[in-house]
């Protein structure tokens, strides 16, 4: 069987998620994408899979529902279109229902990743009403004064992902200034505009085949001191409290989301759940490797499965006890990165850690503000949510990231 998978830059997801459990379902993987040098280095030294001769690599231009169509039409047979793509749901959900083949609802896929869209239609359908507006890419940001923006306010691209130029803004100066900065670094870019939710930020992390959901539990994250919304640290929560759950489920269904992995992102304020935003697939940044060992479930064998047109088990078998964190070291000023940890897996006191790099010594960037500026990843689980903490802490506080101008 045939899986097509499609993809921008090479992920962890991919590499150590899908692959691997593609090559453990027997499937044969087209990859397609537009950058496949990336992907051909990226796959090279994936012993598991033959290297990257087990994983076929063909250059596409994805973001082209079109393309994408023609390129799996001129080829072999698809029994699977897939994608953990933020930016290609829409697209393999248009080239699954092509060819007649599982898939997400082409329709639902537009409106979780079009911020605009995802609020108009809550709003249509009596979920949850959150102000907000739209400016046109191109289009000044002084149309915006007069319009009654609640103040304060969030400024993100329509279209955005990893907190890239999220912005909290205090008044109509602010708004104005934001709006400006982000349309010079982004000048294709539609922005959304809309009130400021407060409360806790939580993710619910979901696996469904249209017939059967699965609620996986979530994370409780932390987020940078504002203007900003970087995501420092992520604790699992095993389950949240079921009215909650209840209020997030019951939006994803106005939303038409149900099909396979969804990654929710909503706050909790006085009882009440309102979404921040959906990630139509697997949460990233390494959380879902990290689920699927502390869950011990093939998950990512699950999610392909949905895409194969298998029906969900009706229990997963998933552990329950459980308790984790992730934590991202970030750096904090431009420069080049001289000297910072390596690899590495340790056991402290009954935790397991796994500290991977991001970023490798000697490279130089600058700082911007989202995903982009961290430096590793640490992911640390065990049976007991303090002890997971304290060896966290004690792990993070040996390390030394060092960064030149």
């Amino acid at each position: 069987m045939r899986l097509y998978l499609l993809a921008l830059n090479p992920t962890d997801s991919v590499s150590e998620g899908f692959l691997p459990a593609a090559a453990r379902l027997g499937l044969t993987v087209t990859v397609l994408t537009d950058q496949p040098d990336l992907h051909r280095r990226a796959y090279q030294d994936l012993g598991h899979l033959g290297g990257a001769a087990s994983v076929e690599i063909l250059e596409c231009d994805v973001r082209d529902f079109r393309t994408v169509i023609t390129r799996i039409a001129t080829h072999h047979r698809a029994d699977a279109v897939f994608t953990n793509s933020d930016h290609l749901q829409t697209q393999a959900a248009l080239a699954a229902d092509y060819f007649g083949l599982p898939g997400k609802d082409w329709r639902a896929a537009l409106r979780t990743k079009d911020k605009a869209h995802m609020r108009r239609h809550l709003a249509a359908e009596g979920a949850d009403t959150v102000w907000s507006a739209e400016l046109p890419a191109g289009q000044d940001p002084a149309s915006l004064a007069a319009l009654p923006v609640p103040y304060p306010c969030v400024v993100k691209p329509r279209e955005g992902v990893a907190s890239e130029d999220v912005v909290l803004a205090g008044d109509i100066e602010d708004l104005l200034l934001r709006c400006k900065e982000i349309q010079a670094r982004r000048p294709w870019a539609a922005l959304v505009i809309e009130e400021y939710l407060p409360g806790e930020l939580y993710t619910l992390e979901t696996l469904g085949d249209r017939h059967r959901r699965h609620v996986l539990g979530g994370f409780h994250t932390t987020v940078s001191p504002p203007p900003v919304f970087i995501e420092e640290s992520l604790v699992l929560v095993p389950a949240h409290p079921e009215p909650v759950v209840e209020q997030v489920l019951a939006q994803l269904d106005a939303l038409g989301v149900g099909f396979g992995a969804c990654h929710t992102e909503f706050v909790v304020h006085e009882g009440r759940a309102r979404l921040i935003e959906v990630n139509y697939r697997a949460i990233g940044d390494q959380c879902d490797l990290l689920l699927a060992q502390l869950l011990d479930i093939p998950l990512f064998e699950h999610i392909l499965r949905t895409h194969l047109g298998e029906p969900l088990p009706v229990r997963l078998g998933a552990r329950t006890d459980g308790r984790a964190r992730l934590d991202y070291p970030c750096a904090e000023r431009a420069g080049t990165l001289t000297s910072a940890p390596e690899a590495c897996d340790l056991t402290v006191d009954g935790v397991q850690l796994t500290y991977r790099p991001l970023r490798a010594v000697g490279e130089r960037h600058e700082v911007y503000r989202t995903n982009r500026d961290y430096l590793g990843v640490l992911r640390a689980t065990g049976t007991d949510q303090p002890t997971v903490d304290r060896v966290v802490a004690g792990f993070l506080a040996a390390q030394r990231w060092e960064i030149t101008s």
